[in-house]
């Protein structure tokens, strides 16, 4: 299913204080938005598209927990993307920078376009939960609950130091900056690389890729699965946005501008939120979840078991799913006493 495209005629101006002449927004929805249903808007990660459906199953769709027949629900694809959203696509290199807080911004209009009121639950895992985080603080009355996984309040140094070298990878490219879409491509096959090395874990990587014949010396599995995964993302994403939103990811911090601290700052969330955490997640540990829940009041945090790391919030829908319902059955019944 293609994505509905919002236009937005008039200037849009980011965080920078450059203005984008006007916007396009791609997004996806399933059910039946009528005044009264309860709305699930789902911000997607970094590669992700708003195809929620597609690739959060087991978590959204006709037979999860964040049904149609429940919700209505929305998934809108970021700006700076390739998905259908104004991105670097056109503009190339010339595409200013965009910050967490300017994809939020754009999510809030095409929100108000849709004529949506409320949004009973905003979901969001890795740089979704960037975004949902910044959507509870710049509209704290709209969202009613939220379920955040594998996310943090702030860019880790180490996660900054990840996609700094991933960006050095694209930039060896000798057609990065080139004028066609396919430039860099080499490089973004090479950050891909890097982030798979943290997507994933030792672990996981030891069990599903390690060689059973001793007598190998070349085309080792590890090898060809790395290079498997790099092309995969090479045929469907840019180079320059795959660039542009690791900067993106970098200057996420909720405290900035805003006249406090993290802590303060995490304390004026008001909001319901489930906190999911896993604990081999060496992208974003469960450190980064418990300071959430350490400093929101109304946060609770789980822990899971995944051999996939980071991509356990992809992977893990059944355990996730049980730990959401069990924590929304709850929620329910505060809000209702």
């Amino acid at each position: 299913m293609d994505p509905v495209i919002y236009k937005y005629h008039q200037p849009f101006t980011l965080e920078s204080g450059i203005s984008l002449p006007k916007l396009k927004i791609a997004y996806h929805y399933y059910g039946e938005y009528t005044p009264g249903k309860k709305v699930a808007w789902v911000c997607h990660a970094l590669t992700a598209n708003s195809d929620v459906a597609d690739w959060w199953k087991g978590l959204v769709g006709e037979d999860a927990i964040i049904n149609p027949n429940d919700y209505f629900i929305i998934c809108a694809n970021i700006i700076g993307s390739c998905y259908g959203s104004t991105g670097p696509s056109t503009m190339l290199d010339q595409f200013p920078m965009i910050t967490i807080r300017d994809m939020v911004k754009a999510h809030i209009l095409l929100r108000q376009h849709l004529g949506i009121e409320s949004i009973d639950l905003l979901l969001g895992g890795s740089m979704g939960g960037y975004q949902a985080l910044e959507w509870a603080i710049m509209e704290p009355t709209v969202i009613q609950k939220m379920f955040l996984i594998a996310t943090t309040a702030a860019e880790s140094a180490w996660a900054i130091a990840i996609h700094t070298a991933q960006r050095l990878s694209i930039e060896a490219d000798n057609t990065w900056k080139e004028a066609k879409p396919n430039a860099g491509a080499k490089g973004l096959k090479a950050a891909r690389a890097i982030g798979m090395l943290t997507y994933r874990n030792y672990d996981i990587f030891k069990e599903k890729q390690t060689d059973s014949d001793a007598e190998k010396t070349d085309g080792l599995k590890a090898a060809s699965y790395i290079n498997y995964q790099g092309d995969k993302l090479v045929n469907r994403f840019n180079a320059y946005s795959y660039w542009l939103l690791t900067k993106s990811m970098d200057s996420h911090h909720l405290a900035r501008g805003r006249g406090g601290d993290l802590k303060s700052i995490l304390a004026s969330i008001q909001i319901p939120t489930l906190v999911i955490g896993i604990n081999s997640d060496i992208l974003c540990p469960l450190a980064e979840q418990k300071f959430l829940v350490d400093h929101m009041p109304n946060a609770n945090l789980v822990a899971i078991d995944s051999m996939y790391g980071h991509d356990g919030f992809i992977i893990e829908t059944a355990t996730i799913t049980a730990h959401l319902k069990t924590w929304l059955s709850k929620v329910v019944k505060t809000i209702e006493l």
